[in-house]
């Protein structure tokens, strides 16, 4: 039963770049929602492959699904990510609605996934992001990393539209970090945000391994954690923690030497000096409730986030 006019209505947008793998997966998980988004726009981003025949199959049966094709690029960035959700924006302007969602063409997730995150936002007018915990094979980021509970992992993102409006959208960075930029900023500007964990989504690839191996992914992952303005403290603690999950050691080492090229390349900032202040004092008041846990030996919540 389709409960949407009861719910907040929202509507999605799904970026897919050369996902012919992975994006039925997807379809099929939205088109199975107890609440259907007003209109799903899926942004074929120049793909070379079977991507928008399968997306074109649905079309026929669900109209409130629709398709737009972008040029072929030659890269996979996050810029381009982020240009390719643009493009389905503009198309949703005649629609009225109060949630947006950003969602990976890679996911799958319950029937009620998206309508469990609709009563959040209505039971929470000042909930700004929304999102849930992911798993992946032997992987889950509720009970694998430190991730804590204000971030929302942009494999799926639900934003409130106010908030949404009031960070301007997604920051077009090449380099990536355009996910943790948005909801940071959003919390920045008095919005809450929250993963919670009575649900998940899974993720079928492994998280940064899109085109590259997962040791590059880490180092990768260090790169960010400098120009997005981690604290070196807190770096060292992450790195630390890492150091004992696998891939065991190399993982750990790739973090650090990522951050230490950042630090040695003086790798632009594409982060404000006044979201790099919060985000800091964020990650040493988190800190510093971490060593007090363990220190009283009680039970820690997360505090490793993977930006993406």
């Amino acid at each position: 039963m389709n409960r949407a006019r009861s719910l907040l209505p929202y509507v999605l947008i799904t970026p897919a770049h050369n996902e012919e793998a992975l994006i039925e997966r997807s379809i099929e998980s939205v088109i199975h929602q107890t609440a259907r988004p007003l209109r799903w726009v899926i942004v074929d981003d120049g793909s070379n492959d079977g991507t928008a025949n399968i997306v074109s199959r649905y079309l026929l049966h669900h109209p409130w699904i629709k398709m737009v094709r972008c040029p072929r690029r030659l890269d996979r960035t996050f810029a381009g990510k982020v240009h390719a959700f643009n493009s389905g924006y503009t198309t949703i302007s005649d629609l009225k609605y109060e949630v947006i969602g950003n969602l990976d063409a890679d996911v799958s997730f319950e029937n009620d996934y998206i309508e469990f995150l609709l009563e959040k936002f209505a039971a929470d007018p000042t909930l700004g992001v929304a999102g849930t915990i992911f798993k992946e094979e032997g992987y889950s980021s509720g009970s694998d990393s430190f991730e804590g509970h204000t971030h929302v992992a942009g494999g799926c993102q639900l934003f409130r539209k106010h908030c949404f409006d009031d960070i301007s959208g997604y920051v077009p960075n090449k380099a990536g970090g355009v996910d943790w930029i948005a909801v940071t900023s959003a919390r920045m500007r008095g919005w809450k945000t929250r993963s919670f964990r009575e649900k998940a989504f899974f993720h079928h690839r492994h998280l940064g391994t899109a085109e590259r191996s997962i040791v590059s992914s880490f180092f990768s992952y260090g790169e960010k954690d400098y120009y997005l303005g981690g604290h070196p403290v807190w770096e060292v603690f992450r790195v630390g923690y890492r150091l004992t999950q696998r891939p065991y050691i190399l993982g750990g080492l790739a973090l650090g030497t990522g951050y230490c090229w950042g630090i040695l390349h003086r790798i632009p900032r594409p982060v404000s000096g006044e979201l790099m202040a919060f985000h800091r004092k964020e990650q040493l008041a988190k800190l510093r409730s971490i060593l007090k846990s363990v220190l009283t030996f009680k039970s820690i919540d997360s505090f490793e986030v993977l930006p993406e």
